[in-house]
């Protein structure tokens, strides 16, 4: 492997060295030429011409010899016959313009895949090399190697994040993550929270603790994978190698054919003339290579073309369930409590306790708690223990958040069932040693999973599945509502590699995860696919793609972006080959002389060339895009969505209070209920109907798009009014009457349901298409 790199590095170089100055010498041979011909003096020209046709012979039996040794040989042969078959009949003309269009050819060659990796190598040299270390009060500057975790960097303005780490100065770093996940919104991190490297700095000065070295950084590993992905050669290349195999002997039997059956050596030289396509199977690895530009450029890196190649020709889709079709990270899902016990207090006490804690779902509670408005004091005291939870003093009470929960009262059981049938974590609140409380919290789909996956079928997938180690009943609910054809639950890493090799049996088959549990069933699949936005994992290392960004849309880009490339790319090298063919049998007629046929020759050549550099434009993406005003409508309502999940708590909380204990508890949680609905909801809902369902339609070319989720508006509204009617009649008389309580409770839960279901359409259909700005958290 070494020795091909260093004989294909060889190659390169060459190339780039001898293209430019073969392509001046040719040039002024040819211009001396035809300068020396309109003087009269036809002797000069021949032998200018016949310079320029030896000149450019060495190189071109230089090339040969190369693409021998690495056994692709077949193009550059038919250019070496064409030169040496024009000196040996004397059209040193068309030599001359042999060797112009072999030196173009060359020079266009290396300029379009200069082109089309620009974005690969501005990758590579946007890696910071050095890093501004603090010593004390002084800060000096280091290698990047020299850096190790817990180390204080400073970061200026302009400059690029050295490693990974977390902000420790006294403000907020605002950075540009275009580099990584290809959104051109800058993000706001705060104090605490962690930053990866490569990202740019477009604020003030911030300080931030390393939290890994250079090597284990988030970017030195794309960094990694983007430089393999460079030097790799792509599948498709060996396949217009292969199409060489047969294409020179077709060459030199009908120039043998057309010498043999005119006697004449000229007419067999013009056939080789036309038949030269010295770059015209090198459009095929230009369009490639294309591909991995443009894939690069939307946060994904690839390899090598081979995945690229086979990305495009995949029909089975296979994925883990956390962290891919889910976010991988947990969030609220309710707080159910004790009677007597308000929800927002429950859940700011345990986010208060939790907010020393480093556990990943005391994590999701103090995110949880501060999404609802909840004002968080600081705790003292604080012990945690693993396995049980954490225990500290907030106010002066005695606070304990986590499983160990002793005997459940009957309101703790309805929740632990509760938990059971939404797949739901659960974690239990305790004051001064009373349970009073339950947080459940669930990992929630990722937005953009229905569509992308919609997508993805679009672009050529047939069967899409899902394995997990998770339980069935959550993974048949994530399957049901994405529309996979077969989901397989309680997974063991060698339960995902034989299931990714049994479906590897029947069809080029896609496997992505991004845990390290994945890895081996992403090394087994045809082409592995990592979420690797958190870091270079042994899930990233195993994979042949890896997603910079923790957006599942990227792969349908991705998708998109192989099955255009490898199109191009055939479609290039079979347009060329069959006009050289044309050309072929027009010189074994006696129709093309060799100077015309050298023309021709070239004309065709730069045309593939060119078409294969299609592959660099967008072309026709399934993806819906927006406008920035209207992105930021969306962003703007979705961030209101997370503020109104309380809502959706406080009306279900009133609904089992209707059903369990009608009183003066329950007439002041239907209350609630509804001037949330009032107060915050109907607005909401009033302000999308005037605001984003007219942008919106401006997106989709119609109003009609919108048009179901303004029937669930009014919807809304209707209930939330005859809501209030029964409210007026409850407080009118003290209490919730028997004949009201049915259709209260039908009211209720009806509301219940309606907004849940809304909101998910709202978010998935419309919100997934604003760009995310907040994936680590």
């Amino acid at each position: 492997m070494h020795d091909t790199r260093t004989r294909e590095t060889w190659n390169a170089r060459l190339t780039r060295l001898l293209a430019p100055t073969l392509l001046a010498v040719t040039s002024v041979a040819l211009v001396s030429g035809v300068v020396a011909t309109s003087l009269g003096r036809p002797s000069v020209a021949d032998s200018c011409w016949a310079i320029g046709t030896v000149v450019s012979l060495a190189p071109a039996v230089g090339w040969v010899v190369v693409a021998l040794r690495q056994r692709t040989a077949g193009v550059d042969l038919i250019a070496v016959l064409a030169l040496a078959g024009t000196l040996a009949v004397g059209e040193y003309l068309a030599g001359a313009l042999i060797g112009f269009m072999l030196a173009t050819g060359r020079t266009l060659e290396s300029a379009a895949e200069r082109r089309a990796s620009r974005d690969l190598r501005a990758l590579l040299e946007h890696a910071p090399r050095r890093a501004h270390k603090r010593i004390g009060h002084d800060v000096v500057l280091v290698p990047l190697d020299a850096v190790e975790p817990t180390d204080l960097l400073v970061v200026a303005s302009g400059e690029v994040v050295p490693v990974d780490g977390v902000v420790v100065a006294d403000r907020s770093a605002v950075l540009d993550e275009s580099a990584l996940t290809g959104e051109s919104l800058h993000v706001e991190r705060r104090v605490g929270e962690s930053v990866r490297s490569g990202v740019v700095n477009v604020g003030s000065t911030i300080e931030l603790r390393a939290t890994a070295s250079a090597a284990d950084s988030t970017y030195s590993g794309i960094v990694r994978l983007a430089q393999e992905a460079a030097a790799d050669k792509a599948p498709i290349v060996r396949i217009a190698d292969r199409f060489a195999v047969w294409f020179l002997p077709l060459a030199l039997l009908v120039s043998s054919v057309a010498w043999w059956l005119s006697g004449s050596a000229v007419r067999a030289v013009a056939v080789l003339v036309v038949a030269t396509p010295c770059p015209l199977l090198l459009a095929a690895p230009v369009a490639i290579v294309s591909g991995l530009s443009r894939a690069s450029r939307i946060g994904v890196v690839i390899r090598g073309g081979g995945a690229l190649e086979t990305l495009g020709r995949a029909r089975t889709l296979v994925m883990d369930k956390t962290g891919t079709l889910t976010t991988g990270r947990p969030s609220g899902l309710d707080v159910a409590t004790a009677p007597g016990h308000n929800p927002d207090e429950v859940l700011q006490l345990a986010a208060a306790v939790d907010q020393l804690s480093p556990h990943v779902l005391a994590e999701s509670i103090v995110r949880f708690a501060r999404a609802r408005g909840c004002p968080l004091p600081l705790p003292t005291d604080i012990s945690e223990q693993a396995g049980t939870g954490v225990t500290g003093i907030v106010n002066g009470r005695a606070v304990k958040v986590g499983s160990d929960h002793g005997v459940l009262p009957d309101w703790a059981e309805a929740v632990s069932t509760r938990s059971a049938l939404d797949g739901a974590a659960v974690a239990w609140v305790q004051v001064d040693d009373a349970l009073v409380g339950a947080i459940l919290l669930r990992d929630p789909l990722r937005r953009d999973a229905p569509r992308t996956l919609r997508r993805l079928r679009a672009a050529g997938l047939d069967r899409l599945i899902m394995l997990t180690g998770d339980r069935p009943a959550p993974a048949l609910e994530i399957g049901s509502i994405v529309g996979l054809d077969a989901v397989l639950a309680e997974q063991t890493p060698m339960d995902k590699v034989a299931a990714v090799q049994a479906e590897k049996r029947k069809a080029v088959t896609i496997m992505v995860g991004d845990g390290i549990n994945d890895a081996p069933a992403l090394a087994a699949a045809s082409v592995g696919v990592a979420m690797g936005a958190r870091g270079a994992t042994a899930s990233s290392e195993a994979a042949d793609i890896v997603l910079t960004t923790d957006h599942l849309a990227r792969l349908a880009d991705a998708m998109e972006i192989a099955r255009r490339s490898r199109r191009i790319a055939i479609q290039s090298a079979g347009i060329g080959m069959t006009l050289s063919l044309l050309a072929m049998i027009a010189a074994a007629f006696g129709w093309i002389a060799p100077a015309p046929g050298a023309l021709l020759q070239e004309g065709i050549d730069v045309a593939v060339i060119l078409n294969a550099l299609r592959a660099l434009r967008g072309g026709r993406s399934s993806e819906l895009t927006v406008t920035r005003e209207t992105g930021l409508l969306l962003q703007r309502f979705d961030r209101e969505h997370d503020d109104l999940r309380g809502a959706l708590a406080l009306i279900r909380d009133a609904a089992e209070r209707v059903t369990a204990e009608p009183g003066t508890e329950t007439l002041a949680a239907v209350r609630r209920a509804h001037t949330v609905l009032v107060e915050q909801v109907l607005p909401h809902e009033r302000a999308e109907e005037t605001q984003l369902y007219p942008a919106l339609a401006d997106a989709f070319g119609t109003a009609e798009a919108t048009a179901p989720m303004s029937r669930a508006h009014a919807e809304i509204d209707r209930l939330s009014r005859r809501l209030g009617t029964h409210l007026g009649a409850v407080e009118a008389h003290g209490e919730v009457r028997p004949d009201q309580r049915d259709d209260l409770l039908a009211c209720l839960y009806g509301l219940y349901a309606v907004l849940r279901l809304h909101f998910a359409q709202e978010e998935e259909d419309y919100f997934a298409l604003a760009p995310r700005v907040d994936d680590d958290h």
